[in-house]
């Protein structure tokens, strides 16, 4: 049985359920609703000579829905997922697009379209601690995770088991065959990142096949292991594992270890050939947070992941990953809660990350690049605009021998209206 014919007999599943009142209101009453209203202005300024655009400025509005249903009652619960998503320009002009907050058109491409939207359905079994969703998909794993950074979230069409049957012990695995990217409304086969001096060559552009497994288990309140592995069919193999560790260090004082390690290797049809180390270790003192992170990147080809979306890395930031070939890379990060001064709700980030020794091929200069970002964030604690949330998030990249250097400035103003 292939999945859309298990997807539509798990839909035609839940309507039955829905006849039987007892299982209605566990279907009903057991669910969530919500809407969010995102409201997004974005600045990229290309600051070198010749850049073919000098710089891309929009702003739209965002309207998420999303609604989860309980599960029917009996040994195997059935129940329903909606995601509603609709993209509004407010501003934009030919040659401003391509910020990725907006779909550009189809007989114009320099052109951002009106709106855009999605509405994406997923069928869910529940046996005791374990749930199978089959249909729209966001992926939360280190070997994949979802791009939720602009107006609307990036999606996936597949099925994802989770299961919780063992304590202490997650376990996730999957398959993903197409992808909707964050300024799309069209699914299409998955292809991967080219971002950066990846330096990455296949024999064919796409692949219509994402296969995952992760288990993640949790020691003790302090310590958390974890295996992940990922499968683009035709381009890469991977294989990731990850230490997580906070060690109390007495009053209002704690050192947080995150420690990852990532192999890749080719799947038949490309070059791929990566080993990525990153380690983040960050001392936490009252309101303050002080972290110091570094990463390293070495074999023929940078780090591989699934074109669009976020990559598991310490040094994956606001614009650049620092996983260009043979890079290496440290972070510096302090983080400030300003609670402790009686503005709860407030919260202040700067990092500073520098690359070098990126290779970029015979007869060439190693290549450099450094990033600075800035993030300040208020969400309103009480009152009618409770949860109201205002973020201004500022980055600068400058690169030596390749890539482009950007100033960037986004202004985001969200809110969620519960429904139910």
């Amino acid at each position: 049985m292939d999945r859309n014919t298990l997807t539509s007999g798990l839909l035609m599943a839940c309507g039955a359920a829905a006849l039987s009142a007892p299982a209605q209101a566990d279907f009903i009453a057991d669910g969530k609703a919500g809407l969010e209203l995102r409201n997004f202005y974005f600045n990229r300024d290309f600051r070198q000579q010749g850049a073919p655009q000098a710089k891309a400025e929009e702003w739209a509005q965002g309207f998420l829905l999303r609604i989860d249903s309980g599960f029917t009652e009996g040994s195997i619960g059935v129940g329903l997922d909606a995601i509603g998503l609709l993209g509004v320009k407010l501003d934009s002009s030919p040659d401003r697009a391509g910020s990725g907050l907006l779909k550009r058109d189809r007989e114009a491409p320099k052109r951002a379209q009106d709106e855009y939207g999605e509405l994406g359905l997923t069928a869910k079994l529940r046996a005791s601690k374990s749930v199978l969703k089959l249909g729209t998909l966001m992926p939360k794993v280190p070997v994949l995770l979802a791009n939720d950074s602009r107006l609307l979230p990036q999606t996936f069409e597949g099925g994802q088991l989770n299961s919780l049957e063992i304590d202490g012990l997650t376990f996730d695995a999957g398959r993903l065959t197409q992808v909707n990217q964050r300024d799309s409304s069209d699914y299409e086969d998955m292809g991967i990142t080219t971002v950066g001096v990846k330096n990455i060559r296949a024999r064919q552009a796409t692949s219509d096949a994402f296969d995952f497994a992760n288990l993640s288990y949790k020691w003790n309140d302090s310590l958390s292991t974890g295996y992940g592995f990922g499968r683009l069919d035709d381009f890469y193999r991977q294989h990731m594992l990850t230490l997580n560790h906070l060690q109390p260090l007495g009053s209002g004082q704690a050192l947080k270890s995150d420690i990852r390690y990532a192999r890749s290797t080719d799947e038949g049809g490309s070059n791929v050939d990566n080993s990525a180390f990153g380690a983040m270790f960050t001392y936490s003192l009252g309101s303050h947070a002080f972290g110091l992170g570094y990463q390293r990147m070495s074999g023929d080809t940078g780090f591989a992941y699934v074109n669009g979306s976020d990559a598991y890395l310490v040094n994956f930031v606001q614009i650049s990953d620092f996983a260009n070939v043979e890079e290496r890379s440290w972070q510096a990060r302090y983080d400030y809660n300003f609670a402790s001064l009686g503005v709860p709700g407030l919260t202040f980030m700067t990092r500073y990350l520098s690359g070098d020794d990126i290779e970029l091929g015979a007869n060439k200069a190693n290549g450099k690049e450094w990033e600075r970002d800035t993030d300040i964030a208020y969400v309103v604690q009480s009152g009618p605009l409770k949860n109201l949330g205002l973020k201004w998030r500022n980055a600068t990249v400058r690169t030596t021998n390749f890539g482009n250097d950007l100033d960037e400035n986004r202004l985001i103003l969200s809110y969620t209206l519960p429904l139910w």
